[in-house]
């Protein structure tokens, strides 16, 4: 942190330089314990408080231990008993592996009498199984939810959603934030002549509108079809004019890069001069840093969400911090003030 008092990054919101932050609220003291796929999110959250708010905070203790038959075992090395905690742990990679170890803390949490438990959930996996859109198969999203919920936690705060009625699957209050402000705002900044927005597919379209309307650009969509019953879809054509443009291909996460190839090989074949590549949540899984390197982009930017190895970033590259944002929502679920104001809502 740089001491200096801007407008929060991914927020409309300026704090004043005398900002503080009384520690014991109605819920007790502010607490955070990173998970073992967030911890240096955490870190960085708490680096963020200490240094916008002066607070005495440091990152929760605790004990992660994994037994021979796989068995993952918590104990807490402080007491949190009738304190504010806020857990910060994104489904990454091993997903299973890290959505049990949540349950556990969250469990562990309130068994210590937690005053209050905040799950903070940067990437909620099992988003995409959100219906039945197929014969005899599961809600895995409303599982995911219950789960949470039944283990003890009071109120989630996660971000970018694959789909908003997600949040109807949660019967306890939480937040449902975005990065959109994050990125659009790093992309305002560069200030990119002849710059289009284009959707990755016609689902992101209504998001891809804001992106377009915050850039004061034109909007284009990508086509996706499924053809000859095959499992991946396969961009076909662009609804929109491209030629001679400078491109923002926006999304909400890249998984294997795919979708990404063969969206930039449309968008190529249709005259677009550099690529921007923007979205969310990098899962990256399998070859995906490979083909990425492959498609010769001017620059990708997501956010850490999710946490990529610095040895496996590329050089073009470039990964915003969620962590002010999250700093400043934990303040204010804290103190029970407004999220939304956060984005002039």
């Amino acid at each position: 942190m740089n001491g200096q008092f801007n407008k929060v990054p991914g927020t409309n919101y300026v704090p004043a330089e005398d900002a503080s932050v009384d520690p014991f609220g109605q819920h007790g003291r502010i607490m955070l314990f990173s998970g073992s796929a967030s911890k240096d999110l955490g870190f960085e959250i708490v680096e963020y408080l200490r240094d916008r708010y002066k607070m005495d905070i440091k990152p929760g203790d605790y004990r992660r231990t994994v037994f021979s038959n796989e068995n993952i075992f918590i104990r807490l090395n402080e007491s949190v008993r009738g304190q504010d905690v806020y857990l910060v742990q994104t489904m990454a990679s091993p997903v299973h592996d890290n959505i049990m170890e949540m349950l556990i803390m969250i469990d562990t949490l309130k068994r210590d009498s937690a005053g209050r438990i905040n799950v903070v959930i940067p990437y909620l996996s099992y988003a995409r199984s959100d219906k039945k859109d197929q014969p005899r198969v599961g809600i895995a999203a409303r599982l995911i939810a219950n789960m949470i919920e039944v283990a003890g936690a009071d109120r989630y705060i996660t971000i970018d959603l694959h789909a908003g009625q997600i949040q109807g699957f949660f019967n306890i209050p939480g937040d449902a934030l975005s990065a959109f402000l994050l990125i659009s705002d790093y992309m305002h900044e560069k200030q990119v002549l002849d710059l289009v927005v284009v959707a990755a597919d016609l689902g992101f379209a209504k998001k891809a509108r804001n992106w377009a309307e915050k850039l004061s650009t034109q909007l284009a969509i990508i086509e996706k079809r499924r053809t000859d019953n095959a499992e991946r879809p396969e961009a076909l054509s662009i609804i929109g004019d491209v030629r001679g443009k400078n491109v923002l291909l926006v999304d909400d996460e890249v998984l294997t890069g795919g979708s990404v190839a063969n969206a930039v090989e449309v968008l190529r074949e249709s005259g677009a001069k550099d690529i921007y590549l923007a979205f969310t949540h990098a899962l990256m899984a399998g070859s995906a840093f490979d083909r990425l390197a492959s498609l010769n982009l001017k620059e990708i930017i997501f956010t850490n969400t999710i946490p990529v190895p610095k040895e496996k970033l590329l050089p073009n590259m470039t990964v915003l911090s969620i962590a002010p944002m999250l700093g400043e929502v934990i303040v204010r679920a804290h103190k029970g003030e407004s999220v939304g104001k956060l984005f002039n809502e």
